[in-house]
């Protein structure tokens, strides 16, 4: 044998050896096996033992990993690794799962390892009859013509049942009826079902047939499903259109407007559907009738297209043709007369021609205006036309010697101030049924004339003025005003110069004549000045010129712009310092002295305290912070100096207190030296205390001749202004209830207080005082005080 011979031979044993080891491999590591199980059984439910079929070791499952590695998408089954049973994992519906009715199979592929096998598995899905048949609509509708001959055939819905086999839709059944009956046709295993016509059938009997079409399966017990039939029965045109009248008449009044119904004629047709339906139409071509009606075509309708009018024509005749839809058509013709009745059509017609537009609110009464015609078309009593004003306005309508001519004149005085313009709105009525009436409207505007003077809303006023104003300063803008308009409305103003007294104020006032500010032209001093007045006139610039003036109360306000005075002690050169001597062995309490001090001012700018701004020796003086008397707090001792130096600060209550300092030089002696020098210092006060006591007198006796002269001013104030002026004329000084003016002197044991036109109802300057006070009666009160004129001696 050569070597190529034996190499095949080796070729053959191989391939027998391959041949032979793939088929022992197949017959261990495959396998295959078919189940069959109906649908919709329960989870859980067993198809065998596949371990047992297979010939698999029941124990060795769970160690060799015997599983289902594909099959269904959903994992319809599952299988116990326990026992090798084969069970149902998901409910199964087999229509869902295979379509058509074919067999339904489901292969599975199962896996075991150690060593490897792979099994297929074939699953039948049997059916049930789960499904009942049904319908893709649930009713059918048909329509049929009344002449359609018996044995037409109409396909009717064929059910559909998703079941297999047997359990398909097997038959259909039909309603009893005497007309239609059931057919069926097969198709590829369908069976479609048709509706045979076995007998004619009469629209003018029965319009509609109701019929219940029942398709069945083949299933134990069998299911069932229902179509609704319905036959509509179509009608032939075989019946013409029929008017409810041969010939309509009607009525129409001229002044109808466009779109109203004359009339409805109505035609009726014993068909249905398009035999049925009527169109309306003309059945003549008339001009005339076309150009004033109009005639719907569907509801037969008969309206207005243009006014019609009487005096045009009298009677309109319209024949109207009334057509089916049928094929062929057929159709009928009636007539309509229509007659027009004559009314109160034309309004009157009012023509305006003005001679004024523009009328001075001095014109008098009976001033033509304007003149008025009215006309009116209509004829006989719907021409007659009345005329009138609307409203109370003061103007009136005059007839004419002719009819239907007005004049319309000024029946009062006018009043540009009251009204400026009249809307004159005149009617028309004629005397027709029903009444028409026209308005016609004209303006007049009232020119103004120079009949107001300048008016103040405030008449007098009162001015507040802080003393020491700056000079040139505005200290009061006055304002009036004209109801007039125009020139006649421009005011100027002007300062009435007084008589050149002391108290007048019209001297050192300017103002500014187009805008009323009014400017001091100097500086006012409340102790010079207290109280004055002045007048503004006001002038318009009409032709002639009308005015009025206002007064101008006015009140200085106090400022604390004076330094106290010390009236004690004062020496030989002028300046404020004494020399008091007392003796040794006096007393605590012993009155060394008083400061008396005077400020210009009233009120806290004047109320004076003292206080010690200087002392040699604290513990032995006191200083009386109201009354300025300074006393021993204590006996004297070999100890203490001969010699003591006071200074005594004197300051007023203004906001910005202003103050003065006094020295007094206290000397203490031995007491014989004191009553030698008592006796030469008695002769001197005496002398001085005598010219104190004079001043004094003087001084008060012209306070009092003030006081007096104020008094009776004002009562002659009171009584020769209104009521309300005048209490606020006292009442309202714009003071602050504060104390005003205190003046203080001390004569030997006797004291003397002057106290000013105000001051505050619980301020008192020296406990214990008397006083009579003079109070003007007066519940007004100005900033939470009240006004008071007191005076104590």
């Amino acid at each position: 044998m050569d070597a190529g011979g034996q190499r095949r031979r080796w070729e053959y044993c191989w391939i027998a050896i391959c041949i032979s080891f793939i088929l022992a491999f197949g017959q261990r590591v495959s396998a295959q096996i078919r189940y069959s199980i109906p649908e919709e059984v329960k989870e859980g439910t067993a198809l065998g033992n596949i371990a047992k079929d297979l010939g698999l070791e029941v124990s060795s499952l769970v160690d060799r990993h015997f599983r289902i590695v594909s099959g269904s998408k959903e994992e319809l089954f599952q299988i116990n690794q326990e026992n090798g049973v084969l069970y149902v994992h998901k409910k199964i519906d087999r229509e869902s799962l295979c379509a058509g009715s074919g067999v339904c199979m489901v292969n599975l592929k199962t896996v075991i390892e150690n060593p490897l096998e792979i099994h297929y598995v074939e699953v039948e899905i049997s059916d049930i009859n789960d499904h009942s048949p049904s319908f893709p609509e649930k009713e059918q509708r048909l329509r049929i013509y009344e002449n359609t001959l018996p044995g037409a055939t109409y396909q009717l819905q064929a059910a559909v049942d998703p079941d297999s086999g047997t359990n398909s839709v097997r038959t259909y059944k039909l309603s009893p009826n005497d007309h239609f009956e059931i057919r069926l046709r097969e198709s590829d295993e369908d069976k479609v079902p048709f509706l045979v016509l076995k007998k004619a059938v009469d629209r003018e009997i029965t319009t509609t047939y109701k019929l219940l079409l029942t398709a069945v399966d083949g299933g134990n017990p069998p299911k069932s499903g229902i179509l609704n039939i319905t036959i509509t029965i179509l009608d032939i045109n075989d019946n013409h259109p029929v008017f409810s009248r041969d010939t309509y008449s009607v009525t129409l009044k001229e002044n109808c407007i466009t779109g109203t119904v004359v009339i409805r004629v109505n035609a009726t047709d014993m068909d249905e559907g398009t035999n049925s339906d009527i169109e309306y139409s003309f059945a003549t071509l008339n001009s005339d009738v076309n150009e004033f009606f109009e005639l719907d075509q569907v509801t037969g309708e008969i309206r207005v297209k243009r006014k019609v009018d009487f005096e045009a024509a009298e009677v309109y005749k319209l024949d109207i043709q009334a057509s089916d839809k049928g094929y062929p058509p057929m159709s009928a013709n009636c007539r309509v007369v229509i007659k027009i009745i004559d009314v109160n059509d034309n309004w009157p017609d009012i023509e305006i021609t003005s001679l004024y537009k523009n009328i001075p609110e001095d014109s008098k009464p009976g001033t033509v205006i304007s003149l008025i015609s009215v006309t009116d078309k209509d004829a006989g009593i719907n021409g007659k036309v009345i005329c009138q004003l609307i409203r109370h306005i003061p103007f009136e309508l005059k007839p004419s010697f002719k009819d239907n001519m007005y004049s319309l004149v000024t029946k009062d005085r006018l009043d540009r101030e009251t009204s400026s313009q009249y809307e004159i709105t005149m009617t028309a009525s004629d005397l027709g049924q029903p009444s028409l009436t026209a308005s016609a409207t004209i303006t007049v505007q009232i020119s103004d004339v120079n009949d107001n003077a300048p008016e103040f809303a405030i008449n007098p006023l009162d001015l507040y003025i802080m003393e020491n104003n700056a000079a040139g300063s505005s200290i009061i803008s006055v304002s009036a005003f004209d109801r007039d308009t125009a020139e006649n409305a421009m005011i100027s103003y002007h300062i009435i110069r007084g008589d050149g007294t002391p108290n007048d104020l019209s001297s050192f006032l300017n103002i500014n004549s187009a805008t009323g500010v009014v400017y001091s032209l100097k500086s006012f001093d409340f102790e010079t000045l207290k109280t004055s007045h002045f007048h503004v006139l006001a002038t318009d610039s009409g032709t002639p010129s009308l005015s009025s003036n206002v007064t101008v109360n006015v009140f200085i306000l106090d400022q604390n712009d004076n330094v106290p005075v010390i009236l004690y002690p004062v020496s030989a050169n002028g300046s404020a310092e004494g020399v008091e001597e007392i003796p040794r062995n006096v007393n605590a309490g012993h009155l060394v002295t008083k400061v008396r001090a005077y400020d210009a001012d009233i009120g806290y700018n004047g109320w004076l305290l003292f206080s010690l701004l200087e002392v040699s020796d604290h513990s032995l003086f006191s200083l009386d912070r109201y009354t300025g008397q300074i006393r021993t707090l204590r006996s004297f001792t070999e100890t203490d100096e001969a010699q003591h130096k006071l200074i005594i600060l004197v300051k007023d209550n203004g906001n910005v207190s202003l103050s003065a300092t006094a020295t007094v030089i206290v000397k203490v002696v031995e007491p014989k030296e004191a009553f030698a020098a008592s006796d030469v210092k008695n002769t001197v006060n005496d002398e001085e205390e005598n010219n104190v006591t004079f001043y004094l007198i003087i001084t008060l006796g012209s306070v009092s001749v003030l006081f007096v002269i104020s008094i009776i001013v004002l009562i002659v104030m009171q009584c020769s202004k209104s009521k309300d002026y005048s209490s606020k004329y006292v009442q309202e000084p714009n003071y602050d209830g504060t104390l005003c003016h205190s003046i203080q002197y001390r004569s030997g044991d006797k004291r003397y207080m002057l106290v000013g036109p105000r001051m505050s109802i619980g301020s008192t300057l020296v406990p214990g005082s008397n006083g009579n006070t003079l109070v003007i009666p007066d519940r007004r009160r100005r900033d939470s005080g009240e006004v008071r004129i007191a005076g104590s001696y």
